[in-house]
């Protein structure tokens, strides 16, 4: 990490700014929370990051521990990125700094959203209380990326992968769930509209949409009064 910028405090907040605060680095920790991905996959989630730079945060995440590099298991036998478990450590720190940006007055409602950021989002904002008496696994089909939901006595559980016993499924485009769940698009619309394919037996989605509620925004300092 020669050559780069430091803070040089003794404080730990410094210190870790030191270690995940350069540009993209805290979104590569991003991309990697709900697991491994390949050096293709990393830039097709943060598209603003050129391959050069990409490599570079890699590398510096690599060395402070945070992310390593390993190869997958024939037959794929790939090459992938994934955190440490120390890196892990910083799911909740990601997800609460994504609930408290969620509040923010100025945050663009209608820019487009990665699929693990929109996933992400779900941990970020999960009402336990709005889940109480709620148990149900939905799977999300978002285009070729797949996950499972699972929602038990006021918990909630994500993974990377598919399953034949879901409850319900979702399938739509990250967009168009970010609507469902955060805009006023409705359920009966989307379908309608042939962006939202539904497997929904039990009639447990339009629920499953209300457990994900956004804060309240806060005030602008000219709106305090």
């Amino acid at each position: 990490m020669a050559g780069r910028r430091k803070y040089d405090d003794g404080c730990a907040v410094a210190h870790g700014l030191d270690l995940i605060g350069e540009r993209w680095a805290l979104l590569v920790v991003r991309e990697l929370l709900l697991g491994p991905k390949r050096f293709t996959d990393l830039r097709a989630g943060i598209p603003g990051a050129s391959a050069d730079m990409l490599t570079q945060r890699l590398r510096e995440l690599s060395e402070s521990g945070v992310v390593r590099r390993r190869r997958l298991a024939p037959p794929a036998g790939s090459w992938v990125y994934e955190l440490t478990a120390w890196g892990a450590e910083l799911e909740p720190i990601v997800t609460r700094l994504g609930r408290w940006s969620s509040r923010s007055p100025t945050l663009r409602r209608d820019a487009a959203i990665g699929v693990d950021s929109l996933v992400l989002s779900l941990k970020a904002l999960f009402d336990p209380e709005a889940a109480r008496g709620f148990d149900a696994v939905v799977a999300l089909r978002l285009g070729e990326d797949r996950f499972l939901v699972e929602i038990a006595d006021g918990r909630l559980g994500i993974a990377r992968g598919q399953t034949e016993r879901a409850d319900a499924t979702i399938a739509a485009d990250p967009d168009t769930l970010s609507a469902l769940l955060y805009g006023d698009l409705p359920v009966a619309d989307a379908v309608r509209a042939g962006d939202l394919v539904l497997d929904d037996p039990g009639g447990l989605v339009e629920r499953f949409l209300r457990l994900f509620p956004l804060p309240e925004p806060a005030a602008l300092p000219n709106d305090a009064g």
